[in-house]
Protein backbone atom coordinates (compact mmCIF):
# COMPACT_ATOMS: atom_id res chain seq x y z
CA UNK A 1 0.00 0.00 0.00
CA UNK A 2 3.05 1.73 -0.37
CA UNK A 3 1.90 6.05 -1.28
CA UNK A 4 -1.79 4.79 -1.86
CA UNK A 5 -4.17 7.71 -0.18
CA UNK A 6 -6.60 6.18 2.11
CA UNK A 7 -9.28 8.06 3.60
CA UNK A 8 -9.27 7.76 7.63
CA UNK A 9 -12.99 5.80 7.05
CA UNK A 10 -11.76 3.40 4.56
CA UNK A 11 -11.59 -0.28 5.40
CA UNK A 12 -9.05 -1.63 3.43
CA UNK A 13 -7.20 -5.31 4.49
CA UNK A 14 -3.97 -5.57 5.11
CA UNK A 15 -3.76 -8.75 2.70
CA UNK A 16 -4.73 -6.16 -0.53
CA UNK A 17 -2.55 -4.81 -2.57
CA UNK A 18 -2.27 -1.41 -3.69
CA UNK A 19 -0.43 -0.07 -6.00
CA UNK A 20 1.86 3.44 -6.19
CA UNK A 21 -1.04 6.27 -6.33
CA UNK A 22 -3.96 4.81 -5.86
CA UNK A 23 -6.60 6.93 -3.77
CA UNK A 24 -9.56 5.32 -1.85
CA UNK A 25 -12.64 7.64 -0.85
CA UNK A 26 -14.59 7.81 2.42
CA UNK A 27 -16.26 4.45 3.70
CA UNK A 28 -15.12 2.45 0.94
CA UNK A 29 -14.46 -1.91 2.09
CA UNK A 30 -11.52 -3.34 0.28
CA UNK A 31 -11.38 -7.00 0.84
CA UNK A 32 -8.43 -9.75 0.78
CA UNK A 33 -7.28 -10.92 -2.69
CA UNK A 34 -7.80 -7.58 -4.26
CA UNK A 35 -4.81 -5.89 -6.11
CA UNK A 36 -5.70 -2.58 -7.25
CA UNK A 37 -3.29 -0.96 -9.80
CA UNK A 38 -1.15 2.34 -9.80
CA UNK A 39 -3.48 5.48 -10.33
CA UNK A 40 -6.49 3.76 -10.07
CA UNK A 41 -8.88 5.95 -7.68
CA UNK A 42 -11.69 4.72 -5.75
CA UNK A 43 -14.88 6.91 -5.02
CA UNK A 44 -16.66 7.22 -1.62
CA UNK A 45 -18.69 4.41 0.06
CA UNK A 46 -17.61 1.60 -2.82
CA UNK A 47 -17.31 -2.59 -2.24
CA UNK A 48 -14.27 -3.77 -3.77
CA UNK A 49 -14.38 -7.77 -2.48
CA UNK A 50 -11.79 -10.75 -3.81
CA UNK A 51 -10.42 -12.13 -5.75
CA UNK A 52 -10.36 -9.35 -7.66
CA UNK A 53 -7.83 -7.54 -9.38
CA UNK A 54 -7.97 -4.42 -10.73
CA UNK A 55 -5.28 -2.41 -13.38
CA UNK A 56 -3.91 0.78 -13.32
CA UNK A 57 -5.37 4.08 -14.08
CA UNK A 58 -8.87 3.05 -13.51
CA UNK A 59 -11.95 5.38 -12.07
CA UNK A 60 -14.31 3.76 -9.54
CA UNK A 61 -17.07 6.28 -8.70
CA UNK A 62 -19.53 6.31 -5.44
CA UNK A 63 -20.90 3.73 -4.31
CA UNK A 64 -19.79 0.95 -7.02
CA UNK A 65 -20.05 -3.13 -5.80
CA UNK A 66 -16.90 -4.44 -7.60
CA UNK A 67 -15.93 -8.16 -7.09
CA UNK A 68 -18.92 -9.56 -5.24
CA UNK A 69 -20.68 -12.87 -5.00
CA UNK A 70 -22.26 -13.90 -8.36
CA UNK A 71 -25.60 -14.39 -8.11
CA UNK A 72 -25.92 -17.76 -9.10
CA UNK A 73 -27.70 -20.62 -6.68
CA UNK A 74 -25.36 -23.03 -8.15
CA UNK A 75 -22.30 -20.90 -6.47
CA UNK A 76 -20.92 -23.21 -3.43
CA UNK A 77 -18.56 -20.45 -2.23
CA UNK A 78 -15.64 -22.19 -4.84
CA UNK A 79 -12.66 -19.68 -5.37
CA UNK A 80 -13.38 -17.87 -8.34
CA UNK A 81 -12.19 -14.44 -10.02
CA UNK A 82 -13.11 -10.73 -11.72
CA UNK A 83 -10.63 -9.36 -14.09
CA UNK A 84 -10.39 -5.82 -14.90
CA UNK A 85 -7.82 -4.30 -17.35
CA UNK A 86 -6.80 -0.19 -17.44
CA UNK A 87 -8.36 2.76 -17.65
CA UNK A 88 -11.91 1.62 -17.01
CA UNK A 89 -14.89 4.38 -15.55
CA UNK A 90 -16.78 2.85 -13.46
CA UNK A 91 -19.58 5.00 -12.00
CA UNK A 92 -22.22 5.48 -9.43
CA UNK A 93 -23.78 1.88 -7.93
CA UNK A 94 -22.19 -0.18 -10.75
CA UNK A 95 -22.50 -3.68 -9.86
CA UNK A 96 -20.19 -6.60 -11.47
CA UNK A 97 -19.58 -10.33 -10.44
CA UNK A 98 -17.02 -12.29 -10.11
CA UNK A 99 -17.32 -15.63 -12.22
CA UNK A 100 -18.98 -19.09 -11.25
CA UNK A 101 -16.72 -22.57 -10.93
CA UNK A 102 -19.11 -24.00 -13.64
CA UNK A 103 -18.45 -20.82 -16.06
CA UNK A 104 -15.05 -20.67 -16.36
CA UNK A 105 -14.15 -19.29 -12.91
CA UNK A 106 -13.75 -15.55 -14.09
CA UNK A 107 -15.43 -12.34 -15.54
CA UNK A 108 -12.95 -10.40 -17.48
CA UNK A 109 -13.62 -6.63 -18.29
CA UNK A 110 -10.89 -4.92 -20.65
CA UNK A 111 -9.30 -1.76 -20.96
CA UNK A 112 -10.66 1.85 -21.70
CA UNK A 113 -14.15 0.57 -21.43
CA UNK A 114 -17.11 3.24 -19.86
CA UNK A 115 -19.60 1.43 -17.48
CA UNK A 116 -22.25 4.17 -16.65
CA UNK A 117 -24.48 4.39 -13.58
CA UNK A 118 -26.09 1.27 -12.14
CA UNK A 119 -24.70 -1.02 -15.17
CA UNK A 120 -25.19 -4.42 -13.71
CA UNK A 121 -22.14 -7.25 -15.36
CA UNK A 122 -23.18 -10.62 -14.16
CA UNK A 123 -21.01 -13.77 -13.44
CA UNK A 124 -18.81 -15.01 -16.17
CA UNK A 125 -19.44 -12.25 -18.41
CA UNK A 126 -16.05 -10.97 -20.83
CA UNK A 127 -16.16 -7.67 -21.94
CA UNK A 128 -13.49 -6.42 -24.76
CA UNK A 129 -12.15 -3.16 -25.02
CA UNK A 130 -13.40 0.69 -25.93
CA UNK A 131 -17.01 -0.39 -25.04
CA UNK A 132 -19.97 2.05 -23.58
CA UNK A 133 -22.31 0.58 -21.43
CA UNK A 134 -25.41 3.67 -20.67
CA UNK A 135 -27.03 3.72 -17.50
CA UNK A 136 -29.19 0.77 -16.36
CA UNK A 137 -27.31 -1.57 -18.73
CA UNK A 138 -27.43 -4.94 -17.81
CA UNK A 139 -25.73 -8.33 -19.13
CA UNK A 140 -26.45 -11.48 -17.61
CA UNK A 141 -24.39 -14.32 -16.96
CA UNK A 142 -21.64 -15.85 -20.05
CA UNK A 143 -22.51 -13.01 -22.17
CA UNK A 144 -19.67 -11.95 -24.01
CA UNK A 145 -18.80 -8.88 -25.53
CA UNK A 146 -16.78 -7.38 -28.15
CA UNK A 147 -14.90 -4.14 -28.35
CA UNK A 148 -15.83 -0.58 -29.41
CA UNK A 149 -19.75 -2.16 -28.45
CA UNK A 150 -22.45 0.36 -27.57
CA UNK A 151 -25.15 -0.41 -25.05
CA UNK A 152 -27.85 1.90 -24.69
CA UNK A 153 -29.48 2.81 -21.41
CA UNK A 154 -31.91 0.40 -20.04
CA UNK A 155 -30.82 -2.20 -22.85
CA UNK A 156 -30.48 -5.75 -21.90
CA UNK A 157 -28.50 -9.19 -22.99
CA UNK A 158 -30.06 -12.65 -22.04
CA UNK A 159 -27.23 -15.02 -20.83
CA UNK A 160 -24.87 -16.78 -22.74
CA UNK A 161 -25.65 -14.69 -25.90
CA UNK A 162 -22.39 -12.89 -27.89
CA UNK A 163 -22.53 -9.56 -29.21
CA UNK A 164 -19.88 -8.85 -31.72
CA UNK A 165 -17.54 -5.89 -31.91
CA UNK A 166 -18.64 -2.36 -33.25
CA UNK A 167 -22.23 -3.52 -32.32
CA UNK A 168 -24.78 -0.67 -31.42
CA UNK A 169 -28.04 -1.85 -29.27
CA UNK A 170 -30.91 0.43 -29.03
CA UNK A 171 -32.21 1.93 -26.03
CA UNK A 172 -34.43 -0.81 -24.19
CA UNK A 173 -33.65 -3.70 -26.67
CA UNK A 174 -33.66 -6.96 -24.66
CA UNK A 175 -31.06 -9.05 -26.42
CA UNK A 176 -31.86 -12.58 -26.60
CA UNK A 177 -29.82 -13.90 -29.44
CA UNK A 178 -26.35 -13.63 -30.71
CA UNK A 179 -25.81 -9.98 -32.38
CA UNK A 180 -22.95 -10.21 -34.99
CA UNK A 181 -20.30 -7.41 -35.40
CA UNK A 182 -21.08 -3.89 -36.93
CA UNK A 183 -25.62 -4.19 -36.43
CA UNK A 184 -27.79 -1.95 -35.06
CA UNK A 185 -30.72 -3.64 -32.65
CA UNK A 186 -33.65 -1.59 -31.96
CA UNK A 187 -36.90 -2.05 -29.74
CA UNK A 188 -39.66 -2.87 -31.38
CA UNK A 189 -42.48 -5.02 -30.33
CA UNK A 190 -39.02 -7.33 -29.79
CA UNK A 191 -35.90 -6.60 -30.76
CA UNK A 192 -34.46 -6.73 -34.16
CA UNK A 193 -31.25 -5.88 -36.45
CA UNK A 194 -32.46 -2.20 -38.11
CA UNK A 195 -29.15 -1.94 -40.12
CA UNK A 196 -25.44 -1.64 -39.61
CA UNK A 197 -24.13 0.84 -37.56
CA UNK A 198 -22.30 3.17 -40.09
CA UNK A 199 -22.38 6.05 -38.06
CA UNK A 200 -19.89 4.14 -35.50
CA UNK A 201 -17.95 2.66 -38.03
CA UNK A 202 -16.88 5.78 -40.05
CA UNK A 203 -15.85 7.65 -36.32
CA UNK A 204 -13.79 4.57 -35.63
CA UNK A 205 -12.07 4.87 -39.64
CA UNK A 206 -13.61 2.91 -41.90
CA UNK A 207 -13.91 4.08 -45.23
CA UNK A 208 -16.58 3.86 -47.53
CA UNK A 209 -15.37 0.44 -49.43
CA UNK A 210 -15.24 -1.27 -46.30
CA UNK A 211 -19.07 0.14 -44.74
CA UNK A 212 -20.10 -0.99 -48.32
CA UNK A 213 -19.02 -4.64 -47.73
CA UNK A 214 -20.89 -5.22 -44.39
CA UNK A 215 -24.15 -3.33 -45.66
CA UNK A 216 -24.00 -6.18 -48.33
CA UNK A 217 -23.15 -9.06 -45.55
CA UNK A 218 -25.73 -7.64 -43.64
CA UNK A 219 -28.48 -7.33 -46.90
CA UNK A 220 -27.29 -11.07 -47.39
CA UNK A 221 -27.86 -12.39 -43.65
CA UNK A 222 -31.19 -10.58 -43.24
CA UNK A 223 -32.70 -9.07 -46.31
CA UNK A 224 -32.46 -11.78 -48.77
CA UNK A 225 -35.65 -13.84 -47.70
CA UNK A 226 -33.03 -16.96 -47.61
CA UNK A 227 -32.15 -19.23 -45.43
CA UNK A 228 -29.13 -19.44 -42.53
CA UNK A 229 -27.85 -21.58 -45.11
CA UNK A 230 -28.12 -19.77 -48.44
CA UNK A 231 -26.85 -16.75 -46.30
CA UNK A 232 -24.24 -18.55 -45.15
CA UNK A 233 -23.21 -19.05 -49.06
CA UNK A 234 -23.59 -15.93 -50.18
CA UNK A 235 -21.74 -14.27 -47.07
CA UNK A 236 -18.72 -16.94 -48.27
CA UNK A 237 -18.68 -15.52 -51.43
CA UNK A 238 -18.32 -11.62 -50.22
CA UNK A 239 -15.92 -12.42 -47.43
CA UNK A 240 -13.14 -13.54 -50.51
CA UNK A 241 -12.90 -9.65 -51.09
CA UNK A 242 -13.21 -8.71 -46.84
CA UNK A 243 -12.09 -9.28 -44.10
CA UNK A 244 -14.94 -7.89 -42.59
CA UNK A 245 -17.19 -9.94 -44.07
CA UNK A 246 -14.69 -12.73 -42.92
CA UNK A 247 -14.95 -11.94 -39.27
CA UNK A 248 -18.76 -11.39 -39.18
CA UNK A 249 -19.20 -14.78 -41.65
CA UNK A 250 -16.66 -16.48 -38.64
CA UNK A 251 -19.05 -14.91 -35.96
CA UNK A 252 -22.40 -16.53 -38.06
CA UNK A 253 -20.32 -19.94 -38.00
CA UNK A 254 -19.51 -20.11 -34.29
CA UNK A 255 -23.20 -19.09 -33.08
CA UNK A 256 -23.82 -21.58 -30.03
CA UNK A 257 -27.47 -19.38 -29.66
CA UNK A 258 -30.21 -18.51 -32.45
CA UNK A 259 -28.66 -15.23 -34.19
CA UNK A 260 -30.62 -12.06 -33.22
CA UNK A 261 -33.18 -12.02 -36.31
Amino acid sequence: MADAVIHPSAAVDPAARLGAGVSVGAFTVIGAEVEIGEGTRIGAHCSITGPTRIGRDNHIHGHAAIGGDPQDKKYRGERVELVIGDRNVIREFVTVNRGTGSGGGVTRIGDDNWLLAYTHVAHDCAIGNHCVFSNNSTLAGHVSVGDWVIMSGFAGAHQFCRIGAHAFIGMGALVSGDVPPFLMVAQSEQPRPRGINSEGLKRRGFDAERIAAIKRAYRALYLSGDTLEQARAKLAELAQDSEDVRQFLEFVDSAERPLQR
